[in-house]
């Protein structure tokens, strides 16, 4: 990608579906014996490569526009393969619902972005507690209920709130036999998006966006119909776009609660930010942006996912900064590339001290991860000259169509072999069997 840098931004960008309640609702869709229509779906590579997971296990797609209709009637106990699993950590989403279905599956070890250590572990204790038999061999996660059993509703305490574990354990719980507990649950948006949806498809689920889950199972559940909440960390990426570029931007399809912390940040640095109609934000930067301290924390603290794009920001603004990530223990590696842009930031192990440079200049930069590719756009639209990017199949893994609507913003960008925004529509299209 060849970014252009000094142009001032303007205009309105619509948000999309959020990327990580997709991804934990398609594998939530294989609880249902029926069909699920969902809506808001974001055209992603990993929601491609989670469809083509699904369709191993005998899920029938078909997508219209943003909305995808999934059938999971017929699903099978043939194995998620390990070369699509490797490459989508949130696959690992389906050992949940299939268990609590089929009362066995077999799930590769799952992969992802290069960010630190993400264990299973806590998934595999919960299932444990309700009664499943789980062994892990040779990178693959085999559980299984005793024949003609079902899972058992359990009181399960989670060491740290992790999401997925979370997610996995109340998808497990909609079908299990009594009542399950999830104690120092994860508080997420994307999670209380995944209850309503269990919800919609008869599920009984109570406490979800709070620390304390309940959810009483039930012998089965049905399709629904159902819309994906907006990105929150798409939202958070635009908001920094107008305060990096000094443009005022508005945004459209947001909900504004799930962004306090960004928010907050943001207002800290100097900028303003309002509501001007139901679902919609406005940024205006202030004069100059100050510098802030931030520590990433488990929602509704900052978000880890916002990290990068805001030290891109704290790059920039006057004064010195200090960011803590305490979430992943790799998740600072893009402070090499904005270096490389003029950057002053130094870390050691978990810590960076940022400070403030009066400008960046463009120069030739790796993508790291997801959002470290978001930072260094971010970084490249702000900066003096021309930035040319690469590794930009991370950044099609989380932003649905970013140059495209960074382009209608006015940003001058350009990019050579660029990922096709219809990928979602011809994969689901080719993945057997599909409907008519």
């Amino acid at each position: 990608m060849h970014i252009r840098g000094g142009v001032r931004l303007s205009g309105c960008v619509p948000i999309s579906g959020a990327k990580n309640s997709a991804l934990v609702i398609l594998a939530g869709a294989l609880l249902a014996p029926g069909v699920c229509r969902l809506h808001n779906i974001p055209s992603l590579v990993d929601v491609a490569c989670m469809l083509e997971i699904l369709a191993t296990l005998g899920v029938a797609i078909r997508r219209d526009g943003s909305s995808l209709e999934i059938d999971a009637r017929d699903i099978t106990l043939a194995d998620a393969p390990y070369e699509l699993v490797s490459q989508l950590r949130a696959s690992f989403f389906a050992i949940g619902p299939l268990l609590a279905r089929l009362g066995e599956t077999r799930v590769p070890l799952p992969g992802g972005c290069a960010i630190g250590a993400r264990p299973v572990d806590l998934h595999v204790r919960g299932l444990q507690a309700m009664g499943a038999e789980v062994q892990i061999e040779h990178g693959l996660v085999h559980a299984r209920v005793k024949k003609g059993k079902r899972l058992q509703g359990a009181r399960i305490y989670l060491d740290y709130p992790s999401v997925g574990a979370t997610e996995t354990l109340m998808m497990a719980a909609t079908l299990a036999e009594g009542e399950t507990l999830i104690e120092n649950a994860a508080r997420e948006p994307e999670v209380v998006d995944l209850a309503n949806f269990c919800r919609a498809l008869g599920a009984q689920i109570e406490g979800a966006g709070t620390n304390t889950i309940v959810i009483s199972g039930v012998p089965q559940l049905h399709g629904a119909e159902y819309s994906i909440i907006p990105d929150r960390i798409e939202a958070g990426t635009f908001l920094v776009a107008g305060a990096i570029t000094r443009s005022e931007l508005e945004l459209s399809c947001v909900v504004p609660e799930h962004l306090t912390a960004v928010i907050a940040k943001l207002q800290a640095m100097g900028a303003t930010i309002r509501s001007t109609a139901p679902n919609r934000l406005l940024i205006s930067p202030g004069e100059r942006s100050l510098a802030t301290d931030l520590e990433t924390l488990p929602y509704p603290g900052f978000p880890t996912d916002m990290q990068a794009q805001f030290m891109a920001l704290l790059a920039l603004a006057e004064g010195n900064s200090v960011v803590t990530e305490t979430v992943f223990e790799n998740r600072l590696r893009h402070f090499a590339e904005l270096n490389r842009m003029g950057a002053d930031i130094r870390v050691k192990n978990n810590i960076a001290i940022v400070r403030g440079v009066p400008f960046l200049s463009g120069a030739p930069v790796v993508a790291t991860d997801l959002r470290a590719s978001a930072s260094l756009v971010l970084a490249g639209l702000a900066a003096q000259g021309e930035t040319t990017m690469t590794g930009l199949h991370h950044l099609d893994r989380g932003y649905d169509r970013l140059e495209q609507k960074l382009r209608n913003l006015g940003a001058d960008l350009e990019r050579r072999n660029s990922y096709d925004p219809d990928l979602l529509a011809e994969s689901s299209e080719t993945l057997p069997p599909v409907l008519s």
